[in-house]
């Protein structure tokens, strides 16, 4: 059996979970939303005494691969509409720049132009600026996918370089740092 499978979810108060077994679609309602997920047909699941058990038919290896993905994205939907999701990213160079005006986001990324980026609804945005510190865009959203797909685009613009470290990183990640050419000469 799979692990993460045969883990039954726990359903938070405030949280629906419906599941319509005719179109095996599940619907997952909360204080910041409503999501849904379409699910194999061969995979089970059942709503019962605040928890949520996804099933399989047999121990094929494709059924075993979708019975713990299909628990992990309904897991991922039932956090989101409970808490939402939050990724903090910092911008580290001289003269980058964020700013956030509605559902578009503006870089200064040491191009000569501006980037502007229009967000989707379900992500809302957040920059900030302090003095001596690096400027940092915070994504919040329900939807796990969705917000790791635009960290994923945002980071793509200039990614860190291992030189300097230049670039936009997620707050704590570590950058592998190389010696330059200093380190080669003697």
């Amino acid at each position: 059996m799979s692990r993460i499978g045969k883990a039954p979810i726990a359903i938070p108060a405030g949280v629906t979970v419906t599941v319509d077994p005719r179109t095996n679609v599940v619907t997952v309602k909360g204080k910041y939303g409503e999501l849904t997920q379409t699910v194999a047909p061969d995979i089970t699941v059942t709503v019962d005494n605040g928890f949520v058990h996804v099933t399989r038919p047999s121990d094929d290896r494709e059924h075993r691969a979708q019975h713990g993905l299909y628990r992990a994205l309904i897991h991922n939907m039932v956090e989101g509409v409970h808490k939402r999701y939050r990724k903090e990213m910092e911008l580290v160079g001289v003269g980058y720049r964020a700013t956030a005006t509605g559902q578009v986001l503006e870089l200064a990324l040491g191009y000569s132009h501006a980037i502007y980026i229009k967000l989707p609804q379900e992500v809302s945005v957040e920059a900030k600026s302090e003095r001596n510190k690096n400027p940092l865009i915070i994504l919040e959203s329900q939807d796990k996918q969705l917000l790791g797909q635009v960290c994923a685009k945002i980071r793509s613009l200039r990614k860190p370089e291992p030189y300097k470290g230049k670039g936009i990183k997620f707050v704590g990640e570590i950058i592998r740092r190389k010696s330059g050419k200093k380190a080669g000469a003697k």
